[in-house]
Protein backbone atom coordinates (compact mmCIF):
# COMPACT_ATOMS: atom_id res chain seq x y z
CA UNK A 1 0.00 0.00 0.00
CA UNK A 2 1.17 3.56 -1.40
CA UNK A 3 0.82 6.46 0.61
CA UNK A 4 0.43 9.91 -1.17
CA UNK A 5 1.84 13.43 0.26
CA UNK A 6 -0.86 16.04 2.14
CA UNK A 7 -0.06 19.56 2.33
CA UNK A 8 -1.42 22.06 4.95
CA UNK A 9 -0.16 25.51 6.36
CA UNK A 10 0.67 26.16 9.93
CA UNK A 11 1.71 30.52 10.33
CA UNK A 12 2.43 30.62 6.58
CA UNK A 13 4.46 27.91 6.10
CA UNK A 14 3.48 25.11 3.48
CA UNK A 15 4.06 21.47 5.00
CA UNK A 16 4.33 18.26 3.33
CA UNK A 17 2.77 15.44 5.30
CA UNK A 18 2.43 11.88 4.33
CA UNK A 19 -1.06 10.09 4.01
CA UNK A 20 -2.91 6.93 3.48
CA UNK A 21 -6.00 5.02 4.02
CA UNK A 22 -7.57 1.55 3.40
CA UNK A 23 -8.59 1.84 -0.36
CA UNK A 24 -12.48 -0.14 0.38
CA UNK A 25 -12.98 1.65 2.74
CA UNK A 26 -14.07 5.34 1.67
CA UNK A 27 -17.46 5.88 3.23
CA UNK A 28 -17.82 9.53 5.11
CA UNK A 29 -16.39 8.89 8.35
CA UNK A 30 -15.94 5.42 8.37
CA UNK A 31 -11.88 5.36 9.56
CA UNK A 32 -10.33 6.13 12.88
CA UNK A 33 -7.80 8.86 11.99
CA UNK A 34 -3.83 8.22 13.29
CA UNK A 35 -1.26 11.39 13.59
CA UNK A 36 2.05 10.04 13.32
CA UNK A 37 4.91 12.28 14.69
CA UNK A 38 8.45 11.62 13.01
CA UNK A 39 11.70 11.64 14.91
CA UNK A 40 13.80 14.93 15.39
CA UNK A 41 15.18 14.62 11.86
CA UNK A 42 12.10 14.93 10.08
CA UNK A 43 9.28 13.08 8.27
CA UNK A 44 11.40 10.14 6.64
CA UNK A 45 10.57 6.47 5.25
CA UNK A 46 10.62 4.66 9.45
CA UNK A 47 7.25 6.73 10.03
CA UNK A 48 5.90 6.34 6.23
CA UNK A 49 6.06 2.67 6.74
CA UNK A 50 3.91 3.50 10.28
CA UNK A 51 1.51 5.65 7.98
CA UNK A 52 1.21 2.39 5.51
CA UNK A 53 0.89 -0.17 7.96
CA UNK A 54 -1.52 1.59 9.67
CA UNK A 55 -3.76 2.04 6.37
CA UNK A 56 -3.28 -1.71 6.23
CA UNK A 57 -4.67 -2.32 9.99
CA UNK A 58 -7.42 -0.40 9.16
CA UNK A 59 -7.16 3.55 9.87
CA UNK A 60 -6.72 6.44 7.89
CA UNK A 61 -3.04 7.81 9.07
CA UNK A 62 -0.88 10.72 8.08
CA UNK A 63 2.54 11.48 8.70
CA UNK A 64 3.54 15.07 10.50
CA UNK A 65 6.18 17.01 8.65
CA UNK A 66 7.80 18.95 11.38
CA UNK A 67 9.86 21.12 9.52
CA UNK A 68 7.81 22.55 6.65
CA UNK A 69 7.95 22.05 2.98
CA UNK A 70 8.98 18.13 3.49
CA UNK A 71 12.55 19.37 4.90
CA UNK A 72 14.81 16.50 6.88
CA UNK A 73 17.98 16.97 8.66
CA UNK A 74 21.27 16.61 7.10
CA UNK A 75 22.81 15.38 10.48
CA UNK A 76 22.34 15.03 13.99
CA UNK A 77 23.42 18.77 14.95
CA UNK A 78 20.84 19.94 12.58
CA UNK A 79 17.82 17.51 13.74
CA UNK A 80 19.06 19.08 17.11
CA UNK A 81 19.00 23.03 16.60
CA UNK A 82 15.54 22.27 14.81
CA UNK A 83 14.41 20.37 17.88
CA UNK A 84 15.47 23.27 20.41
CA UNK A 85 13.78 25.41 18.04
CA UNK A 86 10.48 23.79 18.35
CA UNK A 87 10.91 23.22 22.09
CA UNK A 88 11.78 27.10 22.57
CA UNK A 89 8.86 27.98 20.93
CA UNK A 90 6.07 25.85 21.97
CA UNK A 91 3.50 27.69 20.56
CA UNK A 92 4.41 27.36 17.41
CA UNK A 93 5.53 23.70 17.62
CA UNK A 94 1.13 22.95 18.83
CA UNK A 95 -0.13 24.99 15.59
CA UNK A 96 2.17 22.98 13.55
CA UNK A 97 0.85 20.21 15.10
CA UNK A 98 -2.97 21.37 15.05
CA UNK A 99 -2.86 22.05 11.47
CA UNK A 100 -1.72 18.29 10.84
CA UNK A 101 -4.14 17.13 13.14
CA UNK A 102 -6.72 19.26 11.22
CA UNK A 103 -5.24 17.75 7.83
CA UNK A 104 -6.23 14.57 9.28
CA UNK A 105 -9.95 15.47 11.03
CA UNK A 106 -10.92 16.87 7.01
CA UNK A 107 -10.56 14.18 5.48
CA UNK A 108 -14.34 13.16 4.65
CA UNK A 109 -13.59 9.44 4.97
CA UNK A 110 -12.40 10.46 8.44
CA UNK A 111 -14.25 10.35 11.50
CA UNK A 112 -13.29 13.75 13.41
CA UNK A 113 -14.67 12.10 16.71
CA UNK A 114 -12.32 9.01 16.68
CA UNK A 115 -8.72 10.47 16.83
CA UNK A 116 -5.28 9.31 18.05
CA UNK A 117 -1.72 10.62 18.16
CA UNK A 118 1.39 8.67 17.99
CA UNK A 119 5.21 8.96 17.48
CA UNK A 120 8.32 8.37 17.81
CA UNK A 121 11.64 9.90 19.95
CA UNK A 122 11.13 13.49 19.69
CA UNK A 123 7.56 13.10 18.14
CA UNK A 124 6.29 10.65 21.08
CA UNK A 125 6.60 13.77 23.18
CA UNK A 126 5.08 15.85 20.63
CA UNK A 127 1.81 13.70 20.56
CA UNK A 128 1.69 13.98 24.32
CA UNK A 129 2.34 17.64 24.42
CA UNK A 130 -0.37 17.85 22.32
CA UNK A 131 -2.85 15.79 24.18
CA UNK A 132 -1.53 17.72 26.91
CA UNK A 133 -2.78 20.86 25.34
CA UNK A 134 -6.36 19.32 25.47
CA UNK A 135 -6.78 18.44 22.12
CA UNK A 136 -9.69 15.92 21.50
CA UNK A 137 -7.60 12.63 21.12
CA UNK A 138 -8.86 9.42 22.04
CA UNK A 139 -5.52 7.74 22.37
CA UNK A 140 -1.96 8.70 22.37
CA UNK A 141 1.10 6.18 22.03
CA UNK A 142 4.71 7.26 23.02
CA UNK A 143 7.47 5.18 21.27
CA UNK A 144 11.09 5.79 23.45
CA UNK A 145 9.63 9.51 23.84
CA UNK A 146 10.73 11.73 26.50
CA UNK A 147 8.16 11.94 28.77
CA UNK A 148 8.58 15.17 30.98
CA UNK A 149 6.93 18.22 30.05
CA UNK A 150 6.13 21.66 31.80
CA UNK A 151 2.33 20.63 31.05
CA UNK A 152 0.11 19.44 33.35
CA UNK A 153 -1.98 16.04 32.45
CA UNK A 154 -5.38 16.99 33.52
CA UNK A 155 -6.11 18.14 29.94
CA UNK A 156 -5.42 14.63 28.64
CA UNK A 157 -8.89 13.52 27.42
CA UNK A 158 -8.12 9.96 26.29
CA UNK A 159 -5.94 6.95 27.24
CA UNK A 160 -2.12 7.07 27.34
CA UNK A 161 0.51 4.27 25.92
CA UNK A 162 4.32 4.59 26.85
CA UNK A 163 6.87 1.73 25.25
CA UNK A 164 9.78 2.06 26.00
CA UNK A 165 13.15 0.65 27.11
CA UNK A 166 15.07 -0.24 30.45
CA UNK A 167 18.23 0.64 28.87
CA UNK A 168 17.16 3.84 26.82
CA UNK A 169 19.90 7.16 28.85
CA UNK A 170 17.34 9.66 27.11
CA UNK A 171 14.10 7.94 29.53
CA UNK A 172 15.56 6.76 32.39
CA UNK A 173 13.82 4.70 34.94
CA UNK A 174 13.15 7.64 36.95
CA UNK A 175 11.52 9.97 34.33
CA UNK A 176 9.32 6.90 33.82
CA UNK A 177 8.34 6.54 37.51
CA UNK A 178 7.51 10.27 37.53
CA UNK A 179 5.20 10.37 34.63
CA UNK A 180 3.62 7.14 36.36
CA UNK A 181 2.84 9.03 39.60
CA UNK A 182 1.62 11.88 37.28
CA UNK A 183 -0.66 9.96 35.47
CA UNK A 184 -2.14 8.44 38.45
CA UNK A 185 -2.65 11.81 40.18
CA UNK A 186 -4.78 13.22 37.01
CA UNK A 187 -6.54 10.01 37.05
CA UNK A 188 -5.46 9.16 33.34
CA UNK A 189 -5.83 5.90 31.79
CA UNK A 190 -2.34 4.96 31.19
CA UNK A 191 -0.15 1.71 30.31
CA UNK A 192 3.78 1.70 30.44
CA UNK A 193 5.58 -0.96 28.69
CA UNK A 194 8.82 -1.20 29.52
CA UNK A 195 11.36 -3.55 27.81
CA UNK A 196 14.09 -5.28 29.61
CA UNK A 197 17.93 -4.21 27.58
CA UNK A 198 16.32 -2.15 25.01
CA UNK A 199 17.81 0.99 23.75
CA UNK A 200 16.50 4.50 22.47
CA UNK A 201 15.33 4.53 18.74
CA UNK A 202 14.58 0.77 19.44
CA UNK A 203 11.85 0.23 16.51
CA UNK A 204 13.45 1.40 13.90
CA UNK A 205 15.17 -1.45 11.78
CA UNK A 206 17.24 0.73 9.47
CA UNK A 207 18.49 2.47 12.71
CA UNK A 208 22.00 3.61 11.81
CA UNK A 209 23.54 5.26 14.52
CA UNK A 210 26.88 5.10 15.94
CA UNK A 211 25.88 6.24 19.07
CA UNK A 212 25.48 3.08 21.57
CA UNK A 213 22.53 4.35 23.39
CA UNK A 214 20.52 3.45 20.13
CA UNK A 215 19.63 -0.05 19.08
CA UNK A 216 16.75 -1.98 17.05
CA UNK A 217 14.91 -4.13 19.26
CA UNK A 218 13.35 -6.86 16.80
CA UNK A 219 11.58 -8.01 20.05
CA UNK A 220 10.49 -4.10 21.50
CA UNK A 221 9.60 -3.31 17.98
CA UNK A 222 7.24 -6.47 17.82
CA UNK A 223 6.22 -6.30 21.20
CA UNK A 224 5.84 -2.28 21.11
CA UNK A 225 3.67 -2.65 17.63
CA UNK A 226 0.86 -5.00 18.81
CA UNK A 227 0.71 -3.30 22.22
CA UNK A 228 0.10 0.26 19.75
CA UNK A 229 -2.46 -2.24 17.74
CA UNK A 230 -4.49 -3.70 21.04
CA UNK A 231 -4.39 0.18 21.94
CA UNK A 232 -6.19 1.59 19.31
CA UNK A 233 -8.91 -0.79 18.55
CA UNK A 234 -9.82 -0.24 22.48
CA UNK A 235 -9.82 3.80 22.00
CA UNK A 236 -10.52 4.20 17.94
CA UNK A 237 -11.90 1.22 16.85
CA UNK A 238 -11.84 0.12 13.81
CA UNK A 239 -13.46 1.13 10.28
CA UNK A 240 -16.69 -1.32 11.49
CA UNK A 241 -17.10 0.82 14.48
CA UNK A 242 -18.05 4.16 12.81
Amino acid sequence: MTGQPLSYVAHGVTFEGYYAAPPGARGAGSLGGVLVVPEAPGLGAHVKRRVEALAQAGYAALGVDLHGQGALAASPDQARAWVGELKADPARLIARLDAALAALSNRPEVDAGRLAAAGYCFGGWCALELARAGRPLRSVSVFHGSLTSVRGAEAIAGSVLVCTGDSDPFVPIDQVLAFQAEMGAAGVDYEICLYGGVRHGFTDAELRMPDPAFGYSPRGNAHSWASFMRELADAVGGPADA
